[in-house]
C-alpha cells in the first residue's frame, strides 16, 4: 500500500497541464543542464552546499511540479511577463522600470538579491535558488511575454501535427519533444559558444532577455492566420534554430547570474 501511495503522488507531480509549464521538463533541464557547464568553481561549490547532490537540471522543474499543492499557487504569476502588442524596446523597458506586479521580472529581481543575502537560512536559500534556475528558463520562453488576453497564447489553438494544442504549449514543449533527445543529449548538441558570446550575453539586463523574448513573440502571433492552423515538419524547421538559440542563452545567462549571485 505504500509503494501504491508514493506511485500515486508520484504521478500526481509529474502531471500537469502542458500550458502552464514553460519550456516544459526537458527545456527546463537542458537550460539547467547548460548552466552547469558555466558556473564558476566558488559558485559550484555553493550550490552544492545548498542543493546537495540535486542538479541544476533535476531542480529546475520543481517550481512546476508543486502546482499540483495549491499551498504554492500563489507562485503562478512568477512564470511569465505579459505584454501588450507593439512596444518598442524603449516603451518595454519603460514599462519595467514601473512594474509593480508580481511576475516574473519583478520576482527574478527580488530572489537574485535574496540569495546574495549570506545570512538567508537554508530553507529559503534551497527555495529561492530552484526558482532562480526556473525562471530564467521561463522568460527565455517567447510565448512567457505574450499578450494578456490570451494569456500568451494559451487561448490561440493550433494543430500541432493535425493534433488539437495551442502555441503556448507548442513553444512548452511540443518544439522541444519533436527533437527526441534526452535533456543531456540536447544540451550536448546545442552547447558550442565562445568567450565573446558568453561575455556578451550574460552582459545583458534582464529587460534585454524580455525583450528578445517579446520580439520573437510578436513574430509568432503575426504569423498564425487563422484558428486551428496547422504546424508540422515547416514550423519546425523555421523555428528550430529560434529554439536552440533561447535555450542556450537561458542556459548561459543562468550560469552567469549564479556566478554573480554565488561570486
Amino acid at each position: 500500500m505504500r509503494i501504491i501511495k508514493r506511485l500515486l503522488l508520484a504521478g500526481l507531480l509529474f502531471y500537469l497541464p502542458s500550458q502552464v509549464m514553460a519550456w516544459g521538463m526537458l527545456g527546463h533541464r537542458i537550460v539547467g543542464q547548460i548552466a552547469d557547464s558555466y558556473l564558476s568553481a566558488k559558485a559550484r561549490r555553493q550550490i552544492r552546499a545548498i542543493l546537495g547532490n540535486e542538479s541544476l537540471a533535476m531542480c529546475s522543474n520543481w517550481p512546476d511540479f508543486i502546482k499540483s499543492d495549491t499551498t504554492f499557487r500563489y507562485l503562478d504569476p512568477w512564470h511569465y511577463v505579459n505584454f501588450k502588442d507593439g512596444l518598442t524596446e524603449q516603451q518595454l523597458h519603460d514599462y519595467l522600470d514601473k512594474d509593480t506586479l508580481t511576475d516574473a521580472y519583478t520576482k527574478l529581481n527580488f530572489l537574485i538579491n535574496e540569495l546574495k543575502n549570506k545570512s538567508l537560512d537554508k530553507e529559503k536559500q534551497v527555495f529561492y535558488l530552484r526558482l532562480v534556475v526556473h525562471i530564467v528558463g521561463d522568460v527565455h520562453q517567447p510565448m512567457h511575454t505574450g499578450r494578456p488576453e490570451d494569456l500568451g497564447g494559451n487561448r490561440i489553438n493550433v494543430l500541432w501535427f493535425n493534433q488539437p494544442t495551442n502555441l503556448h504549449s507548442v513553444w512548452d514543449n511540443k518544439l522541444v519533444e519533436q527533437q527526441e533527445l534526452s535533456y543531456t543529449e540536447y544540451a550536448t548538441a546545442i552547447n558550442f559558444t565562445t568567450r565573446a558570446q558568453r561575455k556578451e550575453w550574460q552582459s545583458n539586463s534582464i529587460k534585454h532577455w524580455l525583450f528578445e523574448s517579446y520580439t520573437i513573440s510578436q513574430r509568432l502571433y503575426a504569423e498564425i492566420k487563422e484558428p486551428n492552423q496547422k504546424l508540422g515538419y515547416r514550423y519546425n524547421f523555421d523555428y528550430l534554430d529560434t529554439v536552440n538559440d533561447r535555450l542556450l542563452k537561458g542556459g548561459v545567462r543562468l550560469a552567469g547570474v549564479l556566478n554573480e549571485i554565488f561570486k
